[in-house]
This record gives C-alpha cells, sequence and structure tokens, in this order.
C-alpha cells in the first residue's frame, strides 16, 4: 500500500490535540506532526458500545449479511469499532442471534490485547468496509421488571447461570448487562467476571450498598447511566450515585440531548470525566431520519428518539458524532469529548488495539472539521467512499 498523507492540520494523540499532519502505510500509522495541512483533525475511530441497530437493521433480527450492511454504515458516520447489542429476548432467539453475531465477529473483529484469543473465538483481520466488533453486548433478559424501559416483561428472568454459560459458547459476549439486586444476581456477576466478561450493572432498582456487592464481585461498568434506575435522592444516592462514586466503575452516558439532560451529563464529567464514555443505545431507527423503520417490534422516530408506541423511549437515533458535538456544547473540553468516544470506551474492555493514534497503531481514523462534522473516513489505512 502506497505512504500517504491525510492532509490534517493536528490529530487527537493519546488524548492531547498535537499540531501536524499524518501519514499511514500498509493499515498503519507511520508518522505524526509532519507540517500540517489545513485546520481538520485527525482522531482515532469512534468506539460504540451499545448499537442495537443501525440504518434500518436490528443486531437481534438481522441476518449475517444484514450485520455487515450495518457496519459499513456505522462506519460511513465515524464509528469504527463496537458491540453489537442485543434486547431481552426468548432465550432460543437469543442464542440464534448470539451465533449470527459470532460469525459476523469472526469476519470483522479486531484482534488486540484484551480481545479473546484466535482460538476462543476465532477472529480474522477485518475485511469488507465495515466498522470492526469488539464483542457482543447482551443487555438482559437480566432486567429488572419495574426497570425495564422497553425491554419486553415477558421475556424478563432471573439470573440464570446455565443460561449465561449458553450465552457465553454461542458468540464472543464481551459485556452483559444485568440488575444485581435479582436473586443470584452476585453470583452471576461473579461467574461472567471470571470469564472475564465485563459486568455492567442496568435496568436495575439497586441500591448504593447492592451496587457496592455488585462491583466487589467484578462489575466494573454502568449502562446508559440515569436511564432505567433510581433517580438520585438525598438518603438514597442509588446505583447512579454509587457508580459515580466509586473510581473502579465506568460510566457509559447517552448524550443525545433526550435521554438525559445536559446537566447531568455535565456533572458526571466533573464527578467523573476520566471514567465516562458515551453510548449512542442506537437502535435500526438511526440514521435514517424522522418515522422511517422496517421489521421487528414497532418503533416510531420523532426525529430525536425511537419510541414504542406508548411513548416508551426504546433508544437513540443520533450518531455518536451528534453526542460528541453535545458534549463541547455543555462546555466539555474537546479532547475529553473526544475521549469519551475513543480512549474510553476502548478502557472499559480493557483494549489497546483501538481507541488510539499512534505511530505503529492502527490507521483507522476519522478526519473531523472545525465544527466537529465529518470530513473523511479511513479504515485499514484505506478512504472510505
Amino acid at each position: 500500500m502506497t505512504r500517504r498523507r491525510l492532509g490534517v492540520g493536528a490529530a487527537l494523540v493519546l488524548g492531547e490535540v498535537v499540531r501536524g499532519d499524518v501519514a499511514v502505510e500498509d493499515g498503519a500509522v507511520v508518522e505524526l506532526g509532519l507540517p500540517p495541512a489545513g485546520s481538520d483533525l485527525a482522531v482515532p475511530g469512534l468506539i460504540d458500545l451499545q448499537v442495537n441497530g443501525y440504518a434500518g437493521i436490528e443486531a437481534g433480527s438481522a441476518s449475517v449479511g444484514e450485520l455487515e450492511e450495518m457496519g459499513r454504515a456505522l462506519a460511513r458516520d465515524g464509528v469504527l469499532a463496537y458491540q453489537p447489542t442485543l434486547i431481552s429476548d426468548d432465550p432460543g432467539e437469543m442464542l440464534a442471534a448470539l451465533a449470527r453475531l459470532g460469525e459476523l465477529a469472526r469476519r470483522r473483529g479486531r484482534r488486540g490485547a484484551g480481545a479473546p484469543s484466535a482460538a476462543q473465538a476465532g477472529f480474522e483481520r477485518g475485511r469488507g468496509g465495515g466498522a470492526h466488533v469488539l464483542g457482543v453486548h447482551v443487555e438482559g433478559p437480566f432486567l429488572a421488571r419495574e426497570r425495564a424501559g422497553a425491554h419486553p416483561l415477558g421475556r424478563l428472568i432471573a439470573p440464570d447461570r446455565t443460561l449465561a454459560e449458553a450465552m457465553l459458547a454461542a458468540a464472543p459476549v464481551s459485556m452483559v448487562t444485568l440488575a444485581p439486586e435479582l436473586p443470584g444476581g452476585i453470583e452471576l456477576v461473579s461467574l461472567l467476571a471470571a470469564a472475564g466478561v465485563v459486568v455492567s450493572l442496568g435496568h436495575s432498582s439497586a441500591d448504593a450498598e447492592q451496587a457496592r456487592r455488585a462491583v466487589a464481585a467484578g462489575a466494573t461498568a454502568v449502562t446508559h447511566l440515569f436511564n432505567a434506575m433510581a433517580p438520585v435522592s438525598a438518603r438514597a444516592p442509588g446505583l447512579a450515585a454509587a457508580a459515580l462514586d466509586d473510581r473502579r466503575v465506568h460510566v457509559q452516558i447517552i448524550a443525545d440531548g433526550v435521554h438525559v439532560a445536559g446537566e447531568l451529563v455535565r456533572l458526571a464529567f466533573a464527578a467523573a470525566g476520566e471514567r465516562c464514555s458515551l453510548v449512542t443505545d442506537c437502535t435500526r431507527l438511526a440514521g435514517l431520519g424522522a418515522g422511517r423503520d422496517r421489521g421487528g417490534a414497532p418503533l416510531v422516530s420523532d426525529g430525536s428518539a425511537a419510541r414504542r408506541p406508548d411513548g416508551t423511549i426504546a433508544g437513540g437515533v443520533f450518531s455518536l458524532l451528534h453526542c460528541v458535538r453535545n458534549l463541547t456544547g455543555w462546555s466539555v473540553g474537546l479532547e475529553e469529548a473526544l475521549a469519551a468516544v475513543t480512549a474510553r470506551p476502548a478502557a472499559v474492555l480493557g483494549r489497546d488495539d483501538v481507541g488510539v493514534l499512534r505511530p505503529g497503531g492502527p490507521a483507522d481514523l476519522v478526519v473531523l472539521d472545525d465544527n466537529l462534522e465529518l470530513r473523511s473516513v479511513i479504515l485499514e489505512g484505506c478512504p472510505l467512499g
């Protein structure tokens, strides 16, 4: 592959904006700090750890071919690594979906530190022009009924070791969201953590003490902070405040301006900025515009969120880059806002092969203009058309 320069004025290098152009060759970054060319900014490919669907495709029901199409749509919008996410469903349907996602992971998985071994997961070098798969996020079915949100109540069950082990056998599961206060919840946290799975607490009515017990058992993250959990009050800090207070816990936030008020997002970053990362919780309606849908359970978009027919918010419709622009508009600094969609989500999974820009590292990059609008995408060293 021919060595080429990106023609940028600066790059986000290990968390800092460094002046100068970037050169790539043979799928890797080979040089930084070259004479700058313009004002654009090169940033590591964005990472989204909660993608339920995108561009008309739902992760839980799509064929492998449709999933690859979804990955290409994500890449076109700057997300170059992600976790396809399954919500609560019939166990048989979830296992079938996991089998399809396992095949996708073998095709689009990014190998690196923290990833399953090749023998365990069968990962190959990415191909096909789509975002890399970091593993599968299973959100449910071990969730609290009173915090179900858009999860079907009839599909929620108590923590079940046998089902959890079957899920792990079906695909490279990298994250599981569960409610730790349910009977058997703490035991399941321990089992999953011992298997190398990131346990994220969510859709939960756990109080602060129950949250602390789950963290002591191995939980290390919280799913969409402030959503589908008890509100913070003066004498009941709950899961949200317990997570912000505990330096062992990564917190993930939907910063689309609909799921969480900007003041609370800003407060979370002030309290735990180095542990805050963004997710979109995007649905198949993301990237389609208002009102459009196809297949699956009924969803309607008003242009700001996906909703069930009863008005319940079912997930996001905005891009991850839109959420970054929201952060900077809420007075979160540029470098911190970009870290929240690059290095920090990588850290949630213990990965060092994504979310960073450094010589010798993968040339999976996005180029942004002064308004943080997407100018171009470089995947494995090649510009996407």
